[in-house]
């Protein structure tokens, strides 16, 4: 589930920088506010990252993305990512998690099978 969960926050981190370098030409926007929704999630995201290991780190990522969808009060192009990127973060769960099971259940078939020494 790591690999797919980072992956998706790799992704957002990326995207949502770009989506900033986009919105900054906006002369309705200021950049302030453009570099202080798309910075904090910018930030939110890699330190998250480095976080999956720990208990609560899937719920974090939920928060992230809520954050992500309520960001699109400031930045209205943030609903759309915001919806997008949570569609990702629960694919990336739910597939991740099927991934692990499959690797842990086929891991202890060839620990059964190995010979004892």
């Amino acid at each position: 589930m790591r690999t797919l969960c980072a992956s998706t926050l790799i992704g957002e981190f990326f995207v949502i920088g770009f989506a900033g370098l986009v919105a900054m030409k906006d002369p309705d926007l200021s950049q302030m506010a453009v570099w202080t929704v798309c910075g904090a999630a910018m930030v939110l995201s890699v330190l998250l990252c480095g976080m999956l290991k720990r208990r609560g780190a899937v719920e974090l990522g939920w928060a992230l993305q809520i954050g992500l969808i309520l960001s699109g009060f400031v930045l209205p192009t943030m609903f759309f990512l915001g919806v997008v990127f949570a569609g990702l973060w629960w694919c990336a769960v739910h597939f991740g998690r099927k991934t692990d099971k499959i690797r842990a259940d086929w891991e202890a078939a060839q620990e059964e099978a190995a010979p004892a020494a």
